[in-house]
């Protein structure tokens, strides 16, 4: 027997927000949110890493730049049932299972964690003008954290405060939806394998192998609230539970194709076949692929993906890969051994094909990569027109990926690769780049 709580159905309250206004309280009214800048600050600074932490406000169509971005959240709260939502973080317990009861989400807000580069891999967001075009963050309302550590702090500790900062404010925030009015309410079922086969026994099984970066050097995400570095060995998800933010970004992937938290939280992959749930196939769950470095470890790995694979009786699968280079080794050998077992599968990428397209835009291929979604060229050179207000630091430009010396233009203008702005070819296909052979 299972416990029923943990697989019992999740509901996701969506709350639509059109505007962020500062206020003496943080609270929902009439589609705007209104947030106490200085109890953040005050809750941010009990980490006594950190120096200083300034709070802006950045809406969309604004002439704002907002540079170095280190990573972006969705403000959620858990409304009923067990568990946490960011489990194991910032205190919060990791000893329930996520992804059940009620969760409420605060649409079109993000808060964006800024301020000193702690590794170059960080990028930008624009909220007008062409750069816009680019990237989801720039249709947010976005609460940005200017966070500075202090003296002498290492590189890994400065990613650990900045982290932990954006978790807690976004779940400060979050509560704000206790009591709010939701304008949709989504319900999906947490069943079990046995019952998933009883209840349609003709669909197309499918299982999402997800790929999540587990490589050290600041190339890290976190499983309730562990670096999934320690966990090394491939691991089962319920897609609910990355809804409860289970998964936590930490890695300073390029800019262009880096994981968000937000991208976590708000996975288009697991929506879709969510929604195809029952209808078009049956849809087992996430089979989350630790991305090491050393080629015994993807070896390994991948054999372990094919075996809980070929466990839950999987016909078909999905590989998002997560980052670029290094985890096309794992993102082919993987597709390779599935293939070979019968497991029709499709990868979902992005490329680096030079700034004129024509160079080869992944690090390593296979014959049986035969189904392939790219969701664009990261290479593409942009010049992207100064901005009104700076946030952050705009001298990281010449430092970030996609970024060099001379990026910055005398008139704020900056010429720069869309490598360097965030989320531009996400590999989870949350954005409209695509790439075709001409």
């Amino acid at each position: 027997m299972h416990n029923k709580a943990y697989m019992s159905e999740f509901r996701l309250r969506k709350i639509d927000i059109k505007n962020v206004i500062e206020g003496t309280k943080t609270e929902i009214k009439e589609k705007n949110l209104y947030i106490n800048i200085e109890e953040i600050k005050a809750a941010i600074l009990e980490d006594k890493h950190i120096s200083s932490v300034e709070i802006h406000i950045a809406r969309p169509g604004e002439r704002k730049r907002i540079i170095p971005v280190k990573d972006v959240l969705a403000p959620i709260a858990k409304l009923q049932g067990d568990g946490a939502v960011f489990p194991g973080c910032i205190g919060t317990p990791a000893g329930a299972i996520s992804g059940s009861g009620t969760t409420a989400m605060l649409e079109g807000v993000g808060v964006v964690t800024c301020g000193k580069l702690v590794n170059f891999q960080e990028g930008l967001i624009d909220m007008a003008g062409p750069g816009a075009e680019y990237s989801v963050f720039s249709r947010l309302c976005n609460i940005v954290l200017v966070i500075e550590p202090i003296t002498g702090i290492d590189k890994h500790e400065h990613e650990r405060v900045v982290r932990e900062a954006g978790v807690k404010a976004a779940t400060m925030i979050g509560k704000a939806s206790i009591g709010a009015p939701y304008y949709e309410e989504i319900k999906y079922p947490n069943e079990t394998i046995p019952e998933i086969y009883k209840k349609y026994p003709t669909l197309p099984k499918v299982v999402y192998v997800r790929q999540v970066l587990a490589q050290g050097l600041l190339h890290d995400n976190y499983i309730y609230g562990l670096n999934v570095r320690e966990a090394s060995f491939p691991f089962w998800l319920k897609p609910t539970e990355l809804f409860d933010g289970a998964l936590v970004s930490g890695n300073c992937a390029a800019p262009c194709h880096k994981h968000t938290t937000y991208h976590h939280l708000k996975d288009p992959i697991v929506e879709d076949l969510l929604a195809e749930h029952g209808k078009r196939l049956a849809f087992l769950g996430i089979i989350a692929q630790p991305v090491r470095t050393s080629f015994s470890e993807k070896e390994r790995n991948s054999y372990q993906v094919l075996k809980l694979a070929l466990a839950v009786g999987a016909e078909g699968a999905i590989i998002a890969e997560d980052g670029g280079g290094n985890p096309e080794s794992d993102l082919m050998l993987t597709t390779r051994l599935l293939e070979r077992a019968g497991i029709h599968t499709v990868i979902v990428t992005d490329e680096y094909a030079g700034s004129d397209g024509a160079s080869p835009g992944l690090a390593d291929v296979t014959p049986e990569a035969n189904a392939v979604v790219t969701n664009g060229n990261g290479n593409e050179i942009v010049v992207l027109p100064p901005m009104d207000e700076i946030i952050g630091h705009i001298e990281a430009v010449e430092t970030i990926t996609g970024g060099h010396s001379g990026s910055l233009q005398p008139d704020g203008s900056i010429c720069i690769e869309i490598a360097g702005i965030m989320g531009s070819t996400n590999e989870l296909g949350m954005e409209n780049l695509s790439t075709k052979a001409v």
